[in-house]
């Protein structure tokens, strides 16, 4: 049975492929668009948040359904429905934003009034570049971004611990993917595509990744993997891990033995499993 979260197909409409596999009054090709602000992804009109998309991401249209699109997110394969005001025309991007968080003006012009907001892992397509801005396409004409808070795509952040440790301190939000609020798994999945690797975008699914298991919370080495039933952290060195919880409501830094204790003793319980990713094979 194919999981929820990636069956394209409400039962109206699916995606073409899925014929003989459900039931839909008609299959269809899609429409590649790009996400023209951040916006949250869900599984049903009027239903919870499942994951947030970025600007210029990439969601196959299937249907239009009154001011929501019904589609697939091309970064990770989750199904739900987007806000329409929130697509526009595919972009090739050719860079994405590096910074934790960064602005588009309408002039190159620091005294500007920014228009547009651009979180780390927007994909943005610069179309003219100097040492300190760079022009790119806006969902209304040419908007300009610093260009130190820019990065080619392929080139990516050293390591995984280092993006994570830079959200510390960012409120908790639940689906949350960017520095205004993220959630546990929201903040493995950005730091992992910061740094160049593949990354599901729930907890469970990010504790069936390619990698071995770590026998004990001793043995734990930075960029490890730490589960529990629905949470996830980040080993970030010798004793401690990073992870957005709802306990601090943040990102917050801490001691292992302190935060498995903590959450032993609540409704989540136990650690599940420990995991060292296999990074060859997460590689982009």
């Amino acid at each position: 049975m194919i999981d929820r979260r990636f069956l394209a197909s409400n039962g109206r409409v699916a995606r073409r492929g899925l014929e003989g596999e459900v039931n839909a009054e008609r299959f269809v090709d899609g429409k590649e668009m790009s996400l023209v602000a951040s916006a949250f992804l869900r599984s049903r009109p009027g239903g919870a948040r499942d994951r947030q998309l970025l600007f210029g991401d990439i969601f196959l249209a299937l249907a239009e359904e009154g001011d929501l699109t019904f589609g697939v997110s091309m970064k990770d394969g989750y199904v739900g429905y987007l806000a329409q005001q929130a697509l526009g025309p595919r972009l090739e991007a050719t860079h994405w934003v590096s910074a934790l968080l960064t602005h588009g003006w309408p002039r190159a012009d620091l005294k500007g009034e920014p228009e547009l907001f651009l979180p780390m892992m927007a994909r943005v397509s610069v179309s003219d570049v100097d040492p300190r801005w760079s022009e790119i396409t806006g969902p209304n004409g040419a908007v300009f971004v610093p260009s130190g808070h820019l990065s080619r795509l392929g080139t990516w952040a050293d390591d995984v611990v280092s993006v994570v440790r830079r959200f510390v301190g960012t409120p908790y939000v639940w689906a949350g993917n960017e520095a205004s609020g993220l959630d546990c798994s929201g903040l493995v999945q950005v730091a992992f595509h910061a740094s160049g690797f593949a990354c599901p975008p729930d907890s469970d699914l990010q504790a069936r990744m390619p990698g071995e298991l770590v026998g004990s919370e001793s043995e734990l080495a930075a960029g490890d993997l730490v589960f529990w039933a629905g949470h996830v952290a980040m080993a970030s060195g010798a004793g401690t891990l990073i992870h957005a919880n709802a306990h601090h409501m943040a990102v917050v830094e801490e001691p292992v033995v302190e935060a498995i204790a903590r959450i032993a003793g609540s409704d989540t319980g136990p650690v599940t499993s420990m995991l060292r990713p296999d990074w060859s094979a997460l590689r982009f």
